[in-house]
């Protein structure tokens, strides 16, 4: 049984909003922490309040993974580096947003989507960073080294450089496969998924949702709202499928 098996890691939901309308994530164990997203820009008090609660400091974070190349998600990942001195681990199908080589693009699945777009919050610049680690569509990440039995893993759809946390066998992080809530997620509703404001592919997000199911997830945590049972993630994915299925014809 290797070290990652022995060693129990436990998550901590970060809200860099109220009422869990964005989430980022720390897996701790005794080896120090792993980051999921960083959140917006200039935001790291919240991340540095959730460490302090656990007597831990920003040189306790390991590793930075982003599950995606949104503000949201990754827009505070260049102070986070520099603070921390983690490596950050992404997709390379995000690497032209990551670099501020392209705008990002925004599929809106909604009214909701459309008006927030219109905003231009969504496609405000943050700091640029490039990635240590780089993930493509055939590649996983072992998570072992840092202590946790799970893996990082491409999960395209949402954006094409989506990337997922799979860990202890029954828990996942999805970034925004997957939403809870209303608006942008969270408020009230959290227990009942719905698609993000913005998302590229909504059958390849389903097949994705699916393979980590398969995987045994029976917990999914996102950055907009949740945490969601399988269950009601198996519902939605078959939402998605039906949704694909009228875009066809």
């Amino acid at each position: 049984m290797d070290k990652a098996e022995n060693n129990k890691t436990a998550i901590h939901k970060i809200a860099i909003f109220p009422l869990d309308m964005i989430n980022v994530f720390l897996l701790v164990n005794s080896q120090g922490c792993i980051l999921i997203d960083t959140g917006l820009p200039d935001t790291e008090k919240k991340i540095e309040h959730t460490l302090n609660t656990l007597n831990l400091t920003f040189s306790d974070i390991k590793l930075i993974i982003i599950t995606h190349a949104h503000i949201d998600h990754a827009g505070n990942t260049a102070k986070l580096k520099s603070l921390s001195g983690a490596k950050v681990i992404a997709h390379q199908g995000d690497l032209p947003y990551y670099k501020g080589q392209k705008q990002m693009h925004f599929c809106c699945t909604g009214w909701f989507g459309w008006l927030f777009s219109k905003t231009g919050a969504a496609q405000k610049p943050y700091e640029h960073f490039e990635p240590d680690i780089l993930l493509t569509s055939k590649d996983s990440f072992s998570l072992n080294e840092y202590g946790v039995a799970g893996e990082v893993i491409s999960t395209p759809g949402h954006t094409e450089g989506s990337i997922s946390v799979v860990f202890d066998n029954d828990k996942a992080v999805v970034g925004d496969l997957i939403s809870s809530g209303i608006l942008l997620g969270g408020i009230v509703r959290k227990n009942k998924a719905k698609r993000p404001p913005f998302e590229d592919n909504p059958l390849l997000v389903s097949q994705q949702l699916q393979l980590i199911a398969d995987k045994g997830a029976k917990t999914f945590f996102m950055g907009h709202g949740g945490p969601l049972p399988k269950k009601e993630v198996l519902r939605h994915i078959h939402k998605l499928q039906r949704i694909s299925i009228n875009d066809e014809h």
